[in-house]
């Protein structure tokens, strides 16, 4: 199924943007009042540049002694960032994200311009109900494939009991 494809995805809240000369006593701020724990960094035209979450506040900002109202965004942004698009497919994105250890992932159209950003938990929620329906499935067709062992082992107790009934009756 596509990232789109999810009757969620289109009521998803706008993501939580800035630009990169924005302080990050500021994007904490926007952070803070949405209770967000990232912030998407984006040019004028909407294209991804990085993204600042609370890790990199922690350890590039408060650990570095950084003085949050005179740092930059673009200072302490991680600017390595995967994005998909929105015609990619949700269950690999699940994948790349649980492999490679990341929990947030802008999500661009056509022309690269963020649309929206999609955590982890986001898409575990999304697949949860297939998921379900993928374990309901495997469980059917693992029993329903056992199910002539079951007849055959009852087939071999009910010939031992009835086997040792008639012995017990004859002795």
């Amino acid at each position: 199924m596509k990232i789109r494809e999810r009757v969620e995805y289109a009521t998803k809240p706008d993501p939580l943007v800035c630009g990169p000369d924005e302080t990050a006593l500021s994007a904490v701020q926007m952070m803070s009042d949405r209770n967000y724990g990232a912030i998407v960094v984006t040019d004028a035209e909407h294209n991804v540049l990085g993204l600042v979450t609370e890790r990199d506040v922690m350890r590039k900002l408060v650990a570095g002694g950084k003085n949050p109202a005179e740092t930059k965004v673009s200072e302490i942004m991680t600017t390595e960032v995967r994005v998909a698009k929105e015609d990619d497919n949700l269950i690999d994105w699940l994948r790349i994200m649980s492999n490679e250890r990341f929990r947030r992932l802008p999500i661009v159209d056509e022309q690269g311009k963020l649309t929206s950003i999609m955590t982890q938990g986001d898409f575990v929620s999304y697949t949860w109900p297939d998921l379900m329906s993928q374990a309901v499935t495997l469980t059917k067709s693992t029993v329903g494939g056992a199910y002539q062992i079951f007849l055959i082992l009852g087939a071999v107790l009910l010939y031992t009991l009835v086997v040792a009934g008639l012995f017990s009756v004859v002795m």
